[in-house]
């Protein structure tokens, strides 16, 4: 099973961009993505590993940290396994390698968001 994000970039202060993270392999290796929680996390240079944001396995339920809550959206489309997060009004403290993660099951690779003018 694999966890590709994708959509990271640079980006100046109050734009927005859109991560994707694509699953791979979960039929195959006999899982099933709907029925996996998925979350957002994020390091920062320095800093510890931040959980930015999740989703329940349906799509019907999702937390936010208070540092992104009213400007990032995660959603997913489980016919497409894939999860999302529209990231809006981005702040240069935003910058940060974001991953997602599948929970308990796998981390994908990372992608890069630098927020800067």
């Amino acid at each position: 099973v694999q966890l590709v994000e994708s959509g990271g970039g640079v980006v100046q202060p109050g734009g927005s961009l859109r991560l994707s993270c694509a699953a791979s392999g979960f039929t195959a290796s006999g899982f099933t993505f709907s029925r996996y929680g998925m979350t957002w996390y994020r390091r920062a240079p320095g800093k510890e590993r931040e959980l930015v944001a999740r989703i329940s396995n349906a799509g019907g339920s999702t937390y936010y940290a208070d540092s992104v809550l009213g400007r990032f959206t995660v959603s997913r489309d489980n016919a497409k396994n894939t999860v999302y997060l529209q990231m809006n009004s981005l702040k240069p403290e935003d910058t940060a390698v974001y991953y997602c993660y599948a929970v308990g099951l796998v981390w994908g690779q990372g992608t890069q968001v630098t927020v800067s003018s």
